[in-house]
């Protein structure tokens, strides 16, 4: 390989690092959800590591339609859900899967090594009741590729 075309392999590697696209693929959307924030604010005395004292905090209501899924995605702090209506199951990392049903609930950790996703395999909505704690200015999701495991 000539060094000329070395270099533009180089550049272009570093270009699509810094667009966000990894070799392990693309972002796989979500289908069928409708997010409703009930509440938000922001504490001066953070619960979130790393904050510098401040936390952003949400309550949302997510439903996601039969067939529906939130596609995969992480969370830059955690969450904490509860099932009010419908199945919800969810596809964890490490391609193990759990169920939660009405009046169940469960925590989602922080960071990219716990991408997730949600699904709706029954016929009726699931209706999720969430609160989201985490650094100030952070999206409430973030979209990541499906893992190896999952196709």
């Amino acid at each position: 390989m000539t060094r000329f075309r070395r270099t533009l392999v180089v550049a272009a590697s570093e270009l699509l690092l810094l667009a966000g696209v990894t070799a392990t693929g693309s972002a796989t959307p979500g289908t069928g959800v409708s997010d409703t924030i009930l509440a938000k604010g922001t504490s001066p005395n953070g619960i979130v590591v790393g904050s510098r004292g401040i936390t952003d905090v949400a309550v949302r209501e997510i439903t996601i339609a039969p067939g529906g899924s939130t596609g995969w995605h992480y969370h830059e702090g955690a969450l904490i859900a509860v099932v009010k209506s419908g199945t919800l199951t969810r596809t964890l990392h490490d391609c193990s899967t759990e169920q939660t049903l009405p009046g169940g609930s469960f925590v989602e950790p922080a960071g990219r090594n716990h991408v997730h996703i949600g699904r709706n395999l029954g016929t009726e909505p699931v209706v999720l009741l969430v609160t989201s704690v985490l650094p100030p200015g952070q999206r409430l999701s973030n979209d990541a590729p499906q893992p190896p495991c999952d196709r």
